[in-house]
């Protein structure tokens, strides 16, 4: 009986993705053409392979690229359009040219955007390509995103969002059409880990950056540096590696690596890795302004 139940409830499970899989790409086919923002993550992964099956050629992949794009993620995306078979582009952005966004206030990834997606309209009026699509997912309505008003004032749609989709069923959409995505970390912009209300700058990104990479090399698939007031680090790994982390031999590395960087000092946060740690200020922010 227990077999029977299980085979039951899996069919049950693919039935509906099969019934998810043909919402999203008959509402992506309504479209007629379209140029999906992509990042190397998951999200706009699945967006663009339903963009390929639902309109093939009259689907582009554009990628976003400034100093807060992580080392490898563009050749991760080119890799992933490639795997797709959709088209991919990149383009240059140019936030930090905005005093808005280099300021870092809790609304920066709003100017973020608001770049990203005039720039990608222009793009997308040249190629002929009639909707920008982001991945944009249904976990992510819960969350304080400041971009999300950006991609409202620029007519950009959220298929995934629109649909209800959310994480879980984008990962077993992505391992349904076999990207190699499917099972990966969630990966910000670099910007995302500078403490609000300090600069974001080119510089304090590649100290990130480094760092990151340096602590994947580790073997930790899911790491932040957060840069904090007087080029303090804040280290965030999975609890169960804290104490790998902070053994002598590694910490002693990871110590003289983060000073050679540019960090003054460097904290290990013992509540370990947590989405969006830095957005915990934010009604102390909003009280102060």
């Amino acid at each position: 009986m227990a077999l029977w139940d299980g085979a039951v409830l899996l069919l049950g499970r693919l039935t509906k993705l099969d019934a998810t899989r043909e919402q999203l790409l008959s509402l992506v086919e309504s479209y007629g053409s379209c140029a999906v923002a992509m990042s190397a993550g998951v999200d706009s992964a699945v967006v663009a392979k339903a963009a390929r099956l639902a309109l093939g050629d009259r689907a582009v992949a554009i990628t976003g690229v400034s100093a807060s794009l992580a080392a490898g993620e563009l050749s991760e995306a080119r890799a992933v359009a490639q795997r797709i078979g959709i088209r991919h582009e990149s383009l240059d952005t140019d936030e930090f040219a905005s005093p808005d966004y280099v300021r870092n206030a809790p609304d920066r990834c709003y100017h973020c955007k608001t770049e990203l997606y005039t720039q990608l309209r222009a793009v997308a009026d040249r190629l002929g390509l009639s909707v920008i699509a982001n991945g944009a997912n249904a976990d992510d309505a819960g969350d304080y995103r400041p971009g999300m008003t950006a991609a409202d004032e620029h007519n950009v749609r959220s298929p995934l969002l629109e649909l209800g989709i959310g994480k879980a069923q984008v990962r077993e959409l992505a391992s349904l059409w076999d990207l190699p995505v499917w099972d990966k970390p969630a990966s910000p912009c670099l910007s995302s880990r500078v403490a609000y209300g300090e600069a974001v700058t080119p510089e304090r990104l590649a100290m990130i950056d480094r760092a990151e990479a340096w602590l994947k090399q580790q073997g930790l698939s899911v790491v932040r540096v957060r840069y904090h007031a007087g080029d303090l680090a804040r280290v965030e790994v999975p609890t169960e590696a804290i104490a790998r982390i902070s053994s002598p031999p590694v910490r002693d590395e990871l110590v003289v690596l983060l000073k050679s960087l540019g960090f003054k000092f460097i904290t290990l946060d013992l509540e370990g890795f947590r989405t969006g740690s830095q957005n915990v200020v934010l009604p102390i922010l909003d009280i102060e302004r």
